[in-house]
C-alpha cells in the first residue's frame, strides 16, 4: 500500500468535521430547493441598491487583484467609528479573524473560554491551534458573564469569546454590564466581542468604542445588517498593537476587490440600514406571534432571527425541526443542552414567512405524534 506524507499530531489526531452543514449541501442531499431558507441568519433583504449598483459597475475590473491594504474599506470603517486607520483590520468576515485570533493567542494545551453552545465555528478555530475549550453553560438564556469571568481568572486563559447580541439564543446585555465584564478581566486576558449583530438590536448594547484598552477585540461583518454574507467580509477594531500583530499573519489578498468596494459602499448608506433595521424588527414580531399562535414561547431577540422554545426537551424540537425541513422549510436549532428545548427561524421575506406560518402546525403535529 502506498504511504501518504503524515499530517502534523495536532491535525491528525482533529475530528473530520465542519461547524455547519449547510443549506446548499441538504438541498443536494434532498435533490430540490428549500421553499423557504429561514436558517442561517442571512438577510433576505440583500444589500442596499446603491452597493449593487456599484458592484455590477466594477465587474469588469475583477481582473485586477484586490488592494492587499484594504485601504478604503479601513478609511470608512475607522471614520464610522470616530477610531484611527490603524485601529481597523479587515478580513474574510468574523470567521477568518477568529482564525486569526486563535493562531495570535493560543498556545497548544492553554484554556480559552466560550459559552456552552455558542458560535461553533470559533470552537473549530481553537481546536485548530491545539486550545483547550472551557464551556460556560448560559444562565437564563443568555451568555453567564460571571462564569465567563469566573473560568477566565481560575483558568488564566489568554482568550474569553463572548458574542453580544448572541447567536443562538438572540439574547443581549446591556452597555453597563458589558464594561464590568470588560473593566474585570484580567489585563493578561484577550477578550474577542462578536458585535456581528450589533446593528440589529438596541443601540445601548454597544458600549463606546475604547480603542486605548489593550486586551478587547471588537468585531463587526457585513454578513448580517448589511445583506453581504456571500461576499465574506467584516473587520474587528482595536489598539493599534493589537491591529499590528494581525497584521504579521493575515492574508493580504484574502478580501476581494469586490467585497472591499462593497463594504465602503454599504458603510457610506446608513439611510438602507435603517430601513433593514425595521423591517428585521417587523419580522421578528411576526415570527413571535406565529410562534405564539402555535402555543411556543418566542425569546426576546436583538438579532436577525427568533428563538423559540418549544415547551419540552431537545428530542422533540428536533422532531420540529425535521418536520419543517420535509416541509421544504430551512430552519436551524441550538445544540447545547438546556438551550436544544429551542428552535431558531431568521427573519426572511414575506412569503417565506407565510410558508413558516402554514407548515409550523403540521410539524407540530407530527412531532406531537398526533
Amino acid at each position: 500500500m502506498r504511504q501518504r506524507p503524515p499530517l502534523t499530531p495536532l491535525v491528525g489526531a482533529l475530528p473530520a468535521t465542519v461547524p455547519f452543514v449547510g443549506p446548499e449541501a441538504q438541498e443536494r442531499e434532498r435533490g430540490g430547493p428549500f421553499r423557504a431558507r429561514i436558517g442561517a441568519n442571512e438577510s433576505s433583504f440583500g444589500p442596499s441598491p446603491r452597493v449593487i449598483a456599484r458592484m455590477e459597475a466594477i465587474a469588469r475590473d475583477m481582473w485586477m487583484y484586490c488592494d492587499p491594504d484594504n485601504f478604503d474599506l479601513k478609511v470608512a470603517a475607522a471614520a464610522h467609528h470616530g477610531v484611527k486607520v490603524e485601529n481597523v483590520v479587515v478580513g474574510e468576515g468574523i470567521d477568518g479573524l477568529l482564525g486569526l485570533v486563535a493562531r495570535m493567542y493560543v498556545a497548544p494545551g492553554e484554556a480559552v473560554v466560550t459559552s456552552l453552545g455558542a458560535y461553533p465555528t470559533f470552537n473549530f478555530h481553537i481546536a485548530g491551534v491545539g486550545g483547550r475549550l472551557v464551556p460556560v453553560p448560559y444562565l437564563d438564556d443568555k451568555e453567564n458573564l460571571e462564569g465567563l469571568l469566573a473560568a477566565a481568572r481560575a483558568q488564566k486563559a489568554p482568550l474569553v469569546y463572548l458574542s453580544n447580541p448572541d447567536n443562538p439564543m438572540g439574547s443581549w446585555w446591556e452597555t453597563p454590564d458589558v464594561i464590568r465584564f470588560i473593566e474585570a478581566l484580567p489585563e493578561t486576558t484577550m477578550l474577542v466581542l462578536d458585535e456581528a449583530y450589533g446593528e440589529l438590536g438596541p443601540a445601548s448594547a454597544l458600549p463606546p468604542i475604547d480603542v486605548s484598552r489593550r486586551n478587547v477585540i471588537r468585531m463587526r461583518t457585513f454578513s448580517k445588517a448589511y445583506g453581504l454574507a456571500g461576499i465574506r467580509c467584516g473587520y474587528a477594531v482595536a489598539e493599534e498593537q493589537v491591529i499590528r500583530d494581525f497584521e504579521k499573519i493575515r492574508n493580504h489578498y484574502g478580501v476581494s476587490r469586490m467585497a472591499q468596494i462593497a463594504g465602503v459602499e454599504a458603510l457610506a448608506d446608513q439611510d438602507y440600514l435603517a430601513s433593514v433595521v425595521a423591517r428585521v424588527a417587523a419580522g421578528r414580531r411576526r415570527i413571535a406571534s406565529i410562534a405564539e399562535e402555535n402555543g411556543l414561547k418566542p425569546l426576546p431577540s436583538a438579532t436577525n432571527f427568533v428563538t423559540i422554545d418549544c415547551g419540552r426537551d431537545g428530542a422533540f424540537a428536533m422532531k420540529i425541526l425535521q418536520g419543517l425541513l420535509s416541509r421544504d422549510v430551512f430552519i436551524r436549532k441550538p445544540m447545547a443542552p438546556g438551550l436544544d428545548r429551542c428552535i431558531r427561524v431568521s427573519v426572511g421575506l414575506d412569503h417565506e414567512l407565510d410558508i413558516f406560518a402554514e407548515e409550523l402546525p403540521g410539524a407540530l403535529a407530527a412531532a406531537r405524534g398526533n
